[in-house]
């Protein structure tokens, strides 16, 4: 059996919130909140470029995409022998093929939580964390496919649109995925991530999960990003924890913009309860 556990979700769907609740369950102390620049040493990332550098000598500059994806289950295979036991990695992978190789080596893989957000909602967190016209996000999350660029950070992405990458994880129903809806984790925040530390197996007793759920909850993490800053805050945001509720789709989307990401995404909106009535 592998020990990598992805954290995966479409961006802006609430992994870091996930990240932040594992942070304090695992690393925190009764006094304070773990720092929000701390939680990579409880839940790891897999693109890091420095982390592929490390199988390719050559400049970042000149990997090609199908470099990358024979160099993927090479670093997925370290990642997974930096623990004991079961390691959390965060990604934004869709569970999908690039020239012929998997994104996900399965070989070191344990399982999958799974993070799905209203993409009604996905769209207006993703323009305000890109800076970006909603409009040219709704097109992203439209576009079959889709893979970020590869930079001196990170590695590409590929996150395809919305639907393929829901259904990449989702479809099959694996009792090796736990799939949470951002929703949920807002109505019911102990009892969803209470499920989550039974997912894991974590031996986490009551009190342990309801404080780190206090400790990552909105309020506190915000006000940490106002006195120590939050590395993954991007040049374009004023801050990273910017509302952190459901339904904003309501107040700022256009009509024509609802209809254009129903239209593309039904059914997998239909799967979670995200299609609005009237549409």
């Amino acid at each position: 059996m592998g020990k990598i556990l992805w954290l995966t979700s479409y961006p802006k769907s609430g992994n870091t919130w996930v990240r932040l609740f594992l942070a304090n369950l695992f690393k925190g102390d009764r006094a304070s909140p773990v720092a929000l620049n701390r939680i990579g040493e409880a839940t790891l990332a897999e693109p890091g470029t420095a982390g592929f550098a490390l199988f390719d000598k050559r400049p970042w500059q000149d990997w090609s995409v199908e470099d990358i994806a024979r160099l993927r289950p090479q670093v997925q295979e370290r990642i997974a022998s930096t623990g004991d036991g079961v390691v959390p990695v965060k990604t934004h992978n869709a569970f999908v093929l690039v020239r012929g190789t998997s994104v996900i080596n399965m070989a070191v893989t344990a399982g999958a939580v799974y993070v799905v957000r209203n993409p009604l909602d996905v769209a207006v967190s993703y323009a305000h964390h890109q800076g970006s016209d909603i409009d040219a996000i709704i097109d992203i999350m439209a576009q079959s496919m889709f893979r970020t660029p590869t930079n001196g950070t990170n590695v590409y992405e590929v996150m395809g649109n919305w639907s393929e990458h829901v259904a990449s994880w989702t479809a099959s129903q694996s009792p090796m995925i736990h799939i949470m809806r951002y929703e949920d984790m807002l109505a019911n925040p102990h009892g969803v991530f209470a499920g989550l530390a039974g997912f894991m197996r974590t031996g986490a007793d009551e009190a342990a999960v309801k404080r780190a759920v206090d400790m990552s909850a909105f309020d506190t993490v915000s006000r940490q990003e106002a006195s120590e800053g939050f590395a993954e805050r991007t040049p374009a945001q004023d801050r990273f924890f910017r509302a952190g509720r459901a339904e904003q789709w309501r107040d700022v989307l256009s009509e024509d913009q609802i209809g254009r990401i129903v239209e593309t995404h039904r059914e997998q909106m239909a799967r979670y309860d995200y299609v609005p009535e009237g549409y």
